[in-house]
């Protein structure tokens, strides 16, 4: 039984059409993955669908029956709840209270709701301590709490947006069980993903989007990866899948050396080294303190006070307590939330690019220069592929992958020497992915130092010259491209 359904709905913003005029179905207990590239109006049709945004046209029924909201608290009421790509949680409260937000009994004991929250959680498979305030989790935690905010509310229908971005395999693992017994539970599924092999496997029916638009939907069966990415981009992609490496960049000047570094629990003792002219991968489980370690290289985190170790930049030790002086010294780090921490929602492309630049101490005079500003933008802009519906858009109009791309611009705006990529990918669709990777290696190649941080192997393999593995603080051990497996990497990061 068709439980929501889309008529001719159509969203524009200062009028270009971001979706335009799609037909879009899901019945009780069914998977329906939702395809296609950043900007194609797949995560603007869903929030048309939960109430986030209201449509310009067109109609939404729910059992047949013609639907308005308010918002998205309406959109609840009516069942329909949605986990989005970039987490909606409050970060001064603990993760028991986001999970109970908006749904508090008049009278509540802290630990009674902690306690109900860990019980929840562990019914999930998700280990999250409820009494942590979000502000201290990573981004593959704080997905776990939206995921499970969504399935508490007992909603009929539940709508993911990117939901395994930044998760490891075995929480992949765990959440993939989790779909599946919502399915049984007649609750129905919308699946964002630009992980095509993961929409394959677990969805019933896909839907591919192309500029706004709805392209093809069919059974899953009737579908493999090349047909889906030949209906999204409106073309087949030469190379497809990454091939194995068969030579590596020799080793330049060493860069970076860090030895011995600490912070708390989380970071402890570890060592390791980054040259010029080479792309150095850091893979690691959540927890494995990858993140943290590449944050105190660049100011962002703060090293133990006493034995906390060494960085030393070019040979020349440094110890920076704030981004700007590790900029000004030629490190950039880009980093794996773009909304909490990547670029200034309200403001423009060209802004946002344009920060960057005034951040690494560039200009020349001690005012903004706006010939300057447009003149970047568009370098950057055309050097990214940065889509928007309006050369003025705000960067929280653009699709994920553009955001990110925003993102690298603002960091290699800055003409770094040394630049760390965190999770360079997440949220990107496949066109984009191919367009980072080689803008990566092309770093690279002109010389730069390179340090990308990625949960996803094929990644890691494809563009690493060395692979470095973090385990419980510290980097446990080295291998090479050329000789290494995802299984023994996967191994050193586990045992």
């Amino acid at each position: 039984m068709t439980l929501i359904e889309t008529r001719a709905l159509s969203k524009s913003y200062r009028g270009n059409l971001a979706v335009d005029a799609v037909d879009f179905d899901i019945a009780e207990g069914e998977v329906h993955a939702l395809l296609g590239e950043n900007g194609a109006g797949k995560s603007t049709l869903t929030k048309m669908i939960a109430g986030v945004v209201p449509p310009s046209s067109g109609d939404i029924l729910l059992d047949g029956q013609p639907l308005g909201f308010e918002g998205p608290a309406d959109a609840l009421r009516q069942g329909i709840a949605m986990v989005f790509q970039e987490t909606s949680l409050v970060p001064s409260m603990t993760v028991a209270q986001n999970l109970y937000l908006g749904d508090e009994k008049f009278l509540n004991r802290l630990r009674g709701v902690a306690i109900s929250a860990q019980q929840f959680l562990q019914s999930l498979n998700f280990t999250v301590d409820p009494t942590a305030t979000v502000a201290t989790l990573g981004a593959a935690k704080r997905q776990m709490v939206e995921i499970a905010r969504a399935v508490r509310l007992k909603a009929r229908v539940i709508i993911f947006d990117e939901p395994t971005a930044t998760l490891t395999p075995e929480e992949k693992r765990h959440f993939f069980a989790l779909v599946r017994r919502l399915k049984e539970r007649k609750v129905a599924v919308i699946f964002i993903s630009h992980a095509l092999e993961e929409a394959l496997e677990i969805s019933d029916r896909i839907t591919v989007m192309r500029d706004g638009a709805r392209v093809v939907t069919d059974v899953t069966a009737n579908f493999t990866r090349e047909t889906i990415v030949r209906a999204m981009v409106g073309r087949t992609l030469l190379g497809g899948e990454a091939a194995r490496k068969t030579a590596v960049r020799p080793a330049g000047d060493k860069v970076l050396s860090v030895q011995d570094l600490s912070m708390g629990a989380i970071v402890k003792n570890t060592s390791f080294s980054v040259f010029a002219g080479q792309i150095t991968g850091l893979f690691g489980l959540v927890g494995s303190g990858r993140t943290e370690t590449a944050k105190i290289v660049a100011g962002v985190m703060k090293r133990d006070f006493n034995r906390g170790g060494e960085v030393a930049l070019d040979g020349r030790p440094v110890r920076y307590n704030t981004p700007r002086p590790a900029m000004r010294d030629g490190i950039v780090y880009v980093t794996e939330d773009r909304k909490l921490e990547g670029f200034f929602e309200t403001m423009s492309i060209a802004e946002n690019l344009y920060s960057g630049h005034l951040a690494a101490g560039q200009n020349r005079l001690p005012v903004v220069s706006r010939a300057e500003m447009t003149r970047l933008a568009e370098s950057w802009s055309r050097t990214l592929s940065i889509r928007a519906i309006n050369p003025d858009a705000r960067v929280v109009e653009l699709s994920g992958g553009n955001q990110q791309k925003v993102v690298i611009g603002k960091g290699l705006v800055q003409r770094p020497r040394l630049v760390i990529f965190d999770e360079p990918t997440r949220g990107v669709d496949v066109a984009a992915i191919a367009e980072i990777h080689h803008l990566i290696e092309k770093l690279a190649d002109d010389g730069l130092a390179v340090v990308v941080i990625s949960s996803y192997l094929p990644e890691i393999l494809k563009l690493s010259d060395r692979i470095l593995v973090c385990r419980q603080g510290r980097v446990v051990e080295e291998f090479s491209p050329l000789d290494a497996s995802e299984e023994r990497i996967m191994y050193a990061s586990v045992h």
